[in-house]
């Protein structure tokens, strides 16, 4: 692997490793928090609040010719509450070879097979069909060339304009203060990713979704990662906040498990980070982790 490449020295992959790990704690006990809050229709569905439960894994890499085969690992973070029928919030940072079919496909690799990743992944499916699902994650790739990647959107059951302004107006926040172009951009871009195309239909009300990011300047394009995680945790637990005490109907329920349908086809169809995290001999629980619990269609 090329350490010349600034975005790959260990210093710069220790500290996005870190920060990947201090937001997974962040979010995890807002997410808690809202879990004792709640006083609504949710709060007998359970008789405590959901509480996360943290699962380590190890990743061996068997495409290596190190002889300990060591590729890494992450933590699984679950929980099931009376606010989140399901929540999930992973961290992992892996390495290793990528495989001759894989190679063609990740910028770099092709000039050497060698990889390291690190990052966090967040899906939220809430119990109430009020309260939006939402996804979030962030990462740092290395191969010989570096780049930070991520996003965040937002999918609702029944779409509120409220909080789809709350939600973009974060991350165009976010973007803004490290160039103006950003959002727009992202947000476009998140648009088609979350697209649908065998149904002719978006996944949610989008956010931003980013790939590929390497200006030159590792510092700017690491601090912009970090806003794009902490404009999820300025505006998706307002959002939850906003709605997780109303009442509503088998209807709504009813149509909240045909949406998550959708979820699921777009995850297994097209995710990109889904297909990565299984042909790199990822944690196959880990990369599922964003399955709702319960789905149906029509």
């Amino acid at each position: 692997m090329n350490n010349n490449i600034p975005y790959g020295h260990d210093k710069y992959k220790k500290r996005a490793s870190l920060w990947f790990e201090s937001l997974r704690d962040n979010l995890c006990s807002i997410l808690e928090n809202i879990e004792d809050e709640v006083i609504g229709p949710n709060s007998t569905s359970m008789n405590a609040p959901g509480r996360f439960t943290s699962t380590p894994w190890q990743r061996r890499d068997e495409n290596s010719c190190l002889e300990n085969k060591d590729g890494g690992g992450g933590i699984m973070s679950i929980m099931h509450g009376r606010v989140f029928e399901k929540v999930g919030v992973n961290v992992s940072t892996v390495r290793g070879e990528f495989s001759k079919e894989f190679q063609d496909q990740i910028p770099g690799a092709a000039e050497d097979p060698n990889f390291w990743a690190s990052g966090i992944s967040m899906v939220a499916h809430p119990c109430s069909p009020l309260v939006p699902s939402a996804h979030m994650n962030t990462r740092l790739i290395i191969t010989t060339k570096g780049w930070f990647g991520g996003g965040g959107d937002l999918t609702p059951v029944f779409i509120d304009e409220k909080d789809t302004a709350t939600f973009h107006s974060a991350y165009k926040d976010a973007c803004d203060a490290s160039d103006k172009e950003y959002y727009p951009k992202f947000k476009k871009w998140c648009d088609d990713y979350f697209f649908l195309p065998h149904r002719n239909e978006h996944r949610g009300v989008g956010g931003i979704f980013y790939d590929s990011l390497n200006s030159g300047d590792w510092e700017a394009d690491f601090k912009f990662t970090q806003e794009v995680g902490k404009a999820f945790l300025k505006s998706y637990p307002l959002i939850v906040r906003r709605h997780m005490d109303k009442k509503w109907t088998d209807d709504d329920r009813h149509a909240q498990l045909i949406k998550r349908g959708r979820y699921v086809e777009f995850n297994l169809l097209y995710d990109r980070g889904t297909t990565f995290g299984l042909k790199t001999g990822g944690n196959t629980d880990a990369i599922l982790m964003s399955m709702p619990p319960e789905v149906l269609w029509p």
